[in-house]
């Protein structure tokens, strides 16, 4: 197998694969010299690469982990170094435009699959990298309608053999979903970090758990989460119209002293946290 930019999922990936001896090699494509060093020093980096097309030689899984905005290029700049049979795919949070290009990119004989294992984090980079990082996490693996189910199967068992809970759906309901349970509530946090910055910083001093866990994923890269929000655009919108109307909705409660309303607002939205347990 060969993991393209092997950063927290990337070399996380790595370290499962070795573990489980999912792959008899494990090559690495990275764009630093550094990195290239770090992989070829761990115990479950068999060969590093300069070259992307260098790197997939031979190979029958090719994982990209490289941000969303890069990976169709990935694809194109590699894929005739593709050899037939392989399952090229990536861990990019969105879909859509990533796998209708990418499937056009490939050569006949390759199969592009989309994938989206839900293992991230706020914390960047090979240091951060764990074999655990998949166990009892969400994957969702997004095949175009004219996948083989066989080449289909073979990826949702290798991401199930880390420990994942598999689904599969189309790119477009991937991207549904996403928007709300993870593009828009990162978001939300941001812009409560934005918020609250307008405001003294030795109020920081006074802040509670709370604070630090409804804003933890604000501290993500900003120029990935950019091109996420780009990649994602039109759900995204949607997802922001939804909350929008919530927010209008509980603020004119506030306003007129609706507390009745207020507290079944507040119920309804204690169930559901309570529902993510």
């Amino acid at each position: 197998m060969t993991i393209l930019a092997p950063g927290l999922l990337g070399a996380s990936l790595g370290m499962a694969a070795h573990k489980f001896a999912l792959a008899k090699r494990i090559h690495v494509w990275a764009r630093r010299a550094e990195s290239r060093a770090d992989c070829q020093s761990s115990g479950w980096c068999d060969a590093a690469f300069a070259d992307p097309s260098e790197s997939v030689n031979g190979s029958d899984l090719v994982i990209l982990c490289t941000p969303v905005d890069m990976i169709t290029g990935m694809v194109e700049e590699m894929g005739q170094s593709l050899g037939k049979g392989a399952i090229v795919t990536d861990v990019g949070s969105t879909k859509s435009r990533i796998c209708r290009l990418s499937s056009h990119a490939v050569p006949e004989g390759v199969n592009f699959i989309g994938s989206h294992p839900m293992a991230g984090s706020e914390k960047s980079g090979m240091a951060y990298a764990k074999a655990e990082l998949f166990k009892d996490r969400a994957c969702l693996v997004t095949p175009l309608q004219n996948v083989p189910a066989t080449e289909v199967d073979k990826l949702v068992r290798f991401w199930k053999s880390l420990g994942m809970e598999v689904s599969t759906m189309s790119p477009e309901k991937h991207d549904e979903i996403v928007a709300h349970i993870s593009h828009l509530p990162h978001m939300l946090a941001s812009l409560l970090c934005l918020q609250l910055s307008r405001h003294p910083d030795s109020w920081q001093a006074f802040s509670g758990p709370g604070l630090r866990d409804t804003t933890r994923v604000a501290a993500g890269s900003p120029e990935i989460w950019r091109s996420i929000f780009e990649e994602n655009k039109e759900e995204l919108l949607r997802s922001m119209e939804g909350f929008e109307r919530e927010l209008a909705t509980i603020r004119s409660n506030i306003l007129n002293g609706e507390w009745a309303q207020v507290r079944h607002l507040l119920d309804l939205g204690k169930s559901y946290r309570e529902g993510l347990e």
